[in-house]
């Protein structure tokens, strides 16, 4: 990939050359006509300073992933990769999006007959602005967000996140939007002003480890410390378990069962999430087999009556 765009960018390189260099050789085939003369000259002019433009963003994207290489977004301990992905990333596309604007204003002032015009314009800066400002203030503003983001960091690539009740990782960090790549694979894309305005959830915002949360419902007969055990045993022979936290607590009580809740740990959010449905599965079963009579139940008191007999 880096051999194909070194490649595409020699090639931009030796096209700029030409059209400086075979300029006498376009004016004498057009010479004596003016407008074509004129015409040819402004569209060598466009076609040198968009190439210009394009081998500086060629230019970019290659600093850009030379810089990338550098820092493995695969490893587990991966959060300063993550947050210089996140940042390169986004300081290239808005040195991109300056070149491009510049590039068309550059072009745009290269043609006399819009230079007229854009002296006009400059002229009702106040007022252009203004309409400016209110037309598209929609668009300026999800871009200021972006280099926002770029900034603060309040997520990184590779971020487990939950937005809109739904819970996935960053994918692409834009300057108008941001893709969040949902667990069933499906894409969210938001602009980057909900970020701005809107509270969410980082689960990876210092660090990939996360605790993974298990909530059981016993009988007040259930042995607690026997689930402890079993607990333990489980999670030592479990790949998934980074062997941090192992706690199970009683964290609540109701009239019919009380609320075991169990606190392991993993990695990163994928492995935690697999790791809680592994936990729950095999404590539900340890109960079922060992302590069905634990089992949440409703209870029915049934008294003598007297006159009746036996009643509820």
């Amino acid at each position: 990939m880096n051999i194909i765009k070194t490649i595409r960018l020699i090639t931009i390189a030796i096209f700029i050359i030409l059209l400086i260099s075979y300029e006498p050789i376009i004016q004498n085939l057009v010479e004596g006509e003016f407008w074509l003369d004129t015409m040819v000259l402004n569209a060598k002019n466009i076609l040198i300073q968009l190439s210009i433009a394009w081998l500086l963003i060629e230019m970019v994207r290659i600093l850009k992933n030379k810089l990338l290489s550098r820092f493995d977004m695969t490893r587990e301990d991966n959060l300063r990769s993550r947050k210089l992905h996140t940042q390169i990333n986004l300081l290239e596309k808005v040195i991109v999006f300056v070149i491009i604007i510049s590039a068309i204003g550059v072009v745009m002032l290269s043609i006399e007959s819009i230079r007229k015009i854009g002296i006009g314009l400059f002229a009702s800066a106040g007022i252009a602005g203004i309409v400016l400002g209110l037309s598209a203030q929609k668009i300026f503003g999800a871009i200021f967000a972006g280099i926002q983001l770029a900034i603060t960091q309040p997520f990184r690539i590779d971020d487990a996140v939950v937005v809109e009740n739904e819970w996935g990782w960053i994918e692409e960090i834009n300057l108008t939007y941001v893709v969040v790549k949902i667990w069933d694979n499906r894409r969210l894309v938001l602009p980057s002003t909900y970020f701005i305005d809107q509270p969410f959830q980082n689960w990876t915002r210092t660090t990939a480890d996360l605790l993974g949360t298990v909530f059981l419902y016993t009988d007040y007969n259930f042995p607690v410390d026997e689930l402890r055990k079993e607990l333990t045993r489980l999670l030592e022979s479990c790949t998934l378990w980074d062997k941090k936290v192992n706690v199970i607590q009683v964290t609540d009580s109701k009239e019919n069962y009380m609320e075991v809740r169990i606190l392991v740990s993993a990695k990163n959010s994928p492995t935690a999430w697999d790791l809680r449905v592994f936990v729950r599965e095999k404590m539900i079963e340890f109960i079922q087999k060992n302590y069905p009579d634990s089992l949440p139940k409703t209870r029915v008191s049934f008294q003598k009556d007297r006159n009746h007999g036996v009643s509820i």
